[in-house]
């Protein structure tokens, strides 16, 4: 019965650990104290820096508030409506060319005309087979200076 005990007290204090790592929000779900920005809780209006080591997946990132120096913005955020997973490379070409349906109306200057790019956050065959269909649009300086502020409607 200890055990059991052991364990109740290790969730809360991983729950605990995690709350208190995780970015926190203001009413308007903005982003005011950085952290840890878990992956499938992104929203549009997310800024976060680019992750110190990378992995073929990504289940957080560092969030911080946009009004501070960061690497990439999320534009855009939608499911992907294939009846069954369509392989990397497809996935990756579906998201990618949404993602551009999406960039002028954001920014405010087509994809060509921009000093900016974008990166897909997309679902691997593993996180398909959980359910996942989100794909996250983020968008970043292609000479790789830090954004500040939202790029939202900036025209750059």
């Amino acid at each position: 019965m200890k055990n059991v005990g052991v364990y109740i007290a290790a969730i809360a204090g991983f729950g605990i650990y995690g709350a208190m790592t995780g970015v926190d929000r203001d009413e308007s779900g903005a982003i005011v104290d950085g952290g840890s920005l878990d992956a499938f809780d992104m929203r549009v209006g997310d800024c976060f820096d680019d992750p110190s080591e990378y992995d073929d997946e990504v289940f957080s990132l560092p969030g911080v508030p946009c009004s501070e120096p960061h690497d990439n913005e999320v534009y855009a955020v939608f499911d992907v409506s294939m009846s069954s997973y369509p392989g990397e490379d497809e996935i990756g070409y579906v998201a990618q060319e949404r993602c551009l349906e999406y960039f002028e109306g954001f920014v405010g200057l087509d994809y060509d005309s921009s000093t900016l790019d974008i990166f897909p956050f997309y679902p691997t065959s593993e996180s398909w087979g959980q359910g996942d269909r989100e794909v996250v649009c983020a968008i970043f300086d292609m000479n790789t200076q830090k954004l500040v502020g939202s790029v939202k409607g900036s025209g750059i």
